[in-house]
């Protein structure tokens, strides 16, 4: 039977001031502004680890992957350990450890000590992000003010995913390209202070043991599935390493869902999906951030190698996707409550896919121009989608499962993203790959068309090596390579949301069903 915790922090019955809860909100957002900044900050610097580290295109989806694996396979596992030691010991543990792996991997000198020090970063994310979820469910009582209040989380993640590349472009206008994980040094410093003195502490009423063999199976199902995803197009979709590891992932998950029915404390109840509101929003969420994530890994390499923007230029043009979702995610916390989840998630995973599909449907000679209106449709989905989902899985619950609840909603938006970059760039690479296949052999020698086929950033760097208009003409046929390797790539992204949208139409809570779209109901006990 699992043991009771009484835990003695307010309840948002008791009654925080409201410049308390304030400051509480300011704190978390604060460092979910960095922790989301931190998923993309490294994409606008992947060009240039192609030059400094040597990394091929399949390296460059691990280093951003190793950072979406760990926090989308553990945050489950942290969140219901937020919920059994205290969410705002949770919180700072994980500010701390995201800290100093930022560090690590500001000076990490090869590919495989920044994979690490990401997969450290990852650990520390899952660490962070269920428990401030689970802090501002705690401290805002139900209604229009934790409504707003998950807006504005909502926001700050959302903004720190989208600028990531514009400070990460700034930065490394000005320093090197380590310099991208420094910032995170003061502000982490200045979060532990502030957490410590206005972060209240809580706990679920309810805990039991925690779940290591859960943590264990969830972390392998998806690194098996990842890894076949990511090195399918080098070793071959057929290959018997990459049969074995979808096979070892699907054994690996359904291991996973039996011994969460079987055992006593599981670290993931499956009886919180009984919620409506909470089973829809995690699969919407998810399919939200895998475009989202998957879009600017794509974008980022199209502005750099394709349009020959550096990197401050390529994080400027970033920027209107961050505008469009500082507007849309406080817009989606007014509109939710009188259209419901249903209508605005469903809006905002329909813009997600008009999005992908003008920029599949660019060519090699264009600009900037369709880019721009591709930008404000990607932040002003992602906006929308954010919001109102995390809205709805945090209202749909009882504060017993504040945190697991929380993680569900993480883990979405992690594994989203994870399984994004590696879906889109390998439907990329492979494209790719197939479209220098072409080149005749006597226009480039035959080791310097394989080198190439590692990654676009490669291929131009090795046409500098090539005589005059054959290095030109060489240039020419790389880009338009990769830009006919965006088309499936980013038509995935349009096929996922477009699915999504419908899916929202069709799963999530009908307006009404609560006054901010979302469901309360008993659990079962």
């Amino acid at each position: 039977m699992p043991s009771v915790t009484h835990q003695p922090t307010a309840s948002p019955e008791t009654g925080d001031p409201p410049v308390r809860r304030g400051l509480t909100l300011a704190v978390v957002c604060v460092s979910m502004l960095v922790v989301g900044l931190d998923t993309t900050v490294l994409n606008v610097a992947l060009p240039t680890l192609v030059g400094e580290l040597g990394a091929s295109t399949s390296e460059l989806q691990w280093i951003v992957d190793s950072y979406a694996l760990m926090s989308g396979s553990l945050v489950l596992f942290c969140g219901s350990l937020a919920d059994r030691l205290g969410r705002k010991w949770i919180f700072m543990a994980g500010l701390a450890l995201f800290t100093v792996a930022s560090v690590v991997a500001a000076y990490a000198g090869s590919v495989a000590t920044l994979v690490l020090a990401r997969g450290a970063m990852g650990v520390g994310e899952a660490l962070i992000m269920p428990a401030t979820l689970a802090v501002i469910g705690n401290v805002f009582p139900r209604g229009a003010e934790r409504t707003k209040a998950i807006g504005i989380w909502s926001a700050a993640v959302g903004i720190g995913t989208v600028i990531g590349p514009m400070v990460g472009g700034w930065m490394l206008s000005h320093y090197w390209w380590g310099s991208v994980f420094l910032i995170n040094l003061p502000i982490g410093i200045a979060g532990l202070v502030a957490a410590a003195l206005l972060v209240p502490n809580s706990r679920a009423p309810e805990s039991g043991r925690l779940d290591p063999a859960g943590a264990l199976l969830s972390v392998a199902a998806v690194a098996s599935v990842l890894w076949a995803v990511i090195e399918g197009p080098d070793r071959g979709w057929t290959s018997p390493a990459v049969l074995a590891s979808f096979t070892a992932g699907a054994l690996l998950l359904a291991a996973f869902l039996a011994w969460q029915r079987r055992t006593d404390s599981p670290m993931l109840p499956l009886r919180i999906f009984r919620h409506r509101a909470l089973a829809a929003g995690d699969l919407l969420v998810l399919l939200g951030s895998f475009a989202l994530i998957g879009t600017l890994f794509v974008t980022v390499q199209h502005f750099q190698f394709v349009l020959g923007y550096n990197p401050g230029q390529t994080g400027l043009r970033l920027g209107p996707a961050a505008l469009a979702l500082l507007v849309a995610g406080p817009l989606a916390g007014l509109l939710a409550p009188r259209l419901g989840m249903r209508a605005v998630s469903a809006a905002g995973l329909a813009l997600l896919s008009m999005s992908a599909v003008v920029l599949a449907t660019v060519e090699a000679t264009d600009g900037y121009d369709r880019a721009l209106v591709a930008m404000v449709l990607l932040g002003a989905g992602a906006g929308f989608v954010i919001t109102v989902t995390s809205d709805a899985i945090v209202g749909s619950l009882p504060d017993t499962d504040l945190g697991v609840g929380s993680a569900t909603n993480s883990a979405a938006i992690q594994l989203g993203a994870a399984t994004g970059v590696a879906v889109m760039g390998s439907l990329l690479s492979s494209r790719y790959r197939a479209g220098l296949d072409d080149t005749p052999a006597s226009f480039v020698p035959e080791g310097l068309l394989e080198s190439a086929k590692e990654s676009l950033g490669t291929a131009l760097s090795l046409a500098e090596r090539l005589p005059g208009e054959a290095g030109t003409a060489f240039v020419e046929d790389a880009r338009r390579a990769f830009v006919d390797g965006m088309s499936p790539a980013l038509l995935a992204a349009a096929g996922v949301t477009a699915a999504g949208a419908l899916l929202a139409l069709i799963l999530a809570p009908p307006r009404g069903a609560e006054a901010t779209g979302t469901t309360h109901q008993k659990d079962a006990s």
